[in-house]
């Protein structure tokens, strides 16, 4: 057997799944809803901050020219604060030269003062800026001031929001701590998985392994209601299968030989007889030659049955045709009658119309043969035996009553399989070998019909075969 390599293992390929999909579920958690939930506060940051800046620009428009000619901050400031602009932490307020004329925190005295998005604002565009960093959201608008549609000057509102980062860093790690639990209840749980499906997978290769080696009578035990559960189910299904085919070909070995050894036995005791003894009588030469060849006929029945089940086990079909079952019954009892009439059985036949069937001449015939065949011979010095023949709608149903010894109903189950006998010695003094009716339920089932078998009240059987009935006669 060959081994398996830590990369083929099932269990191996389950995991790596398994910690993929939730690989990808936490990467997504820790990535796209973070990202989400900051683009979203950029938003609305950039919504209120550019808001603000196109307010503050819109209420300058008038007032501009005046307060560059006074150039007076103490009046720009109470310019700012009629405005009453909030929520923002600084203005910036410059002209078209890009001298700044409101500046209450000094922001254009500090390192990193964007005086190039101050310029593209004054050539007359909307620039926005917004940056993370260090758990602050850095946000920042340039808004032109326009005045009979000429720049005047510009705007710049610039917001920092620190409350709003802790809120990010905060969801940020606690998603962190969320994932590092899902990751060690995810391991807990693959791991608990993983060794109850290898568990019970272990359980199946070990049957599979103990019924390679014969031991068909060896079963399983899987817990559950899962896949794994059902498939231990059906492999006890089919080593019960397996089991019971086993005994059926032990026990049909043992019989077949049985049934071959006995003719030939015979025929060895008779040649060695006439062989052995010089004085024999040519009358006795006669009646030995003359049993060696019923031993021989009986030799060849039997053969050509066993033939018949192993051409029908093989499943080799002939191509399906629409048969007469009247034509084929009248000529099949046309070769019984002689062995009913020495019998002194009494033989009745009822036969309907428009009985055609599925199925081959050879198929029918045997039918026909073995079921009519078994009814006279085992059957009673004075008794009967009943043909009956009908069309249904779908189906063409075939009886045979007898009124012979009829059959013990725990051996009714029984009398389908192969060398099965009643009376086993009143089997052989009539010369069956308790093949003819396994070959019958063989051929009918090969016909896609159903045969059935019951005791009758007074004595007898019944034997009832259904076909499926050909509507196209041609």
């Amino acid at each position: 057997m060959r081994k398996l390599r830590f990369i083929s293992r099932i269990r191996t390929k389950f995991a790596l799944a398994y910690f993929l999909v939730i690989a990808i579920v936490l990467a997504l958690m820790n990535t796209y809803f973070l990202m989400a939930s900051r683009d979203m506060i950029f938003a609305s940051k950039q919504m209120f901050v550019e808001g603000q800046a196109q307010f503050i620009a819109s209420h300058l428009e008038e007032t501009f020219d005046t307060l560059l000619s006074v150039d007076d901050e103490d009046l720009v400031s109470w310019v700012m604060s009629q405005l009453d602009v909030a929520g923002v932490t600084y203005v910036v307020i410059a002209d078209t030269e890009g001298n700044v004329i409101y500046d209450p925190d000094e922001r254009s005295q500090k390192p990193g003062f964007p005086a190039e998005q101050i310029e593209r604002s004054i050539e007359g565009f909307d620039v926005f800026h917004r940056r993370f960093y260090d758990g602050t959201f850095f946000i920042s608008a340039f808004t032109p001031v326009m005045s009979r549609g000429a720049v005047i000057g510009a705007v710049y509102v610039h917001d920092e929001d620190s409350e709003q980062g802790a809120v990010l860093i905060d969801m940020q790690d606690t998603l962190r701590n969320i994932s590092i639990m899902v990751v060690i209840f995810s391991v807990a749980a693959i791991a608990l998985i993983i060794w109850s499906l290898m568990r019970r997978v272990k359980l199946i290769i070990e049957a599979i392994k103990s019924v390679r080696e014969g031991h068909y009578s060896y079963r399983i035990e899987i817990s559950g209601n899962d896949e794994l559960a059902l498939l231990g189910d059906e492999f006890n299904s089919l080593t019960g299968r397996l089991h019971e085919t086993e005994e059926l070909r032990r026990r049909f070995v043992a019989d077949a030989s049985h049934e071959l050894k006995t003719p030939l036995a015979s025929i060895r005791l008779l040649s060695d007889s006439i062989l052995q003894n010089e004085d024999i009588e040519r009358e006795t030469v006669k009646e030995f030659v003359s049993d060696i060849g019923l031993e021989a006929e009986r030799l060849a029945r039997t053969t050509g049955k066993l033939i018949t089940l192993t051409r029908l086990d093989s499943q080799i079909r002939d191509e399906y045709t629409c048969v007469d079952m009247r034509q084929a019954i009248e000529s099949t009892l046309r070769m019984l009658r002689p062995l009913a009439e020495n019998s002194g059985l009494t033989l009745t036949v009822e036969l309907g119309d428009d009985c055609f069937v599925f199925g081959t001449d050879d198929a029918i015939h045997t039918i026909i043969y073995n079921i009519v065949e078994n009814a006279i011979k085992y059957n009673k010095p004075d008794g009967s035996v009943a043909v009956r023949l009908k069309a249904e709608d779908e189906a063409v149903v075939f009886t045979v009553d007898d009124r012979g010894v009829g059959i013990p109903d725990e051996d009714l189950p029984h009398i389908f399989d192969r060398f099965y006998r009643v009376d086993k010695a009143r089997s052989r003094e009539a010369g069956g070998s308790g093949l003819g009716l396994a070959i019958v339920n063989d051929t009918v089932r090969e016909l896609d019909g159903k045969i059935s078998v019951s005791n009758r009240v007074g004595g007898g059987i019944s034997l009832q075969v259904r076909f499926r009935k050909c509507n196209d006669k041609t």
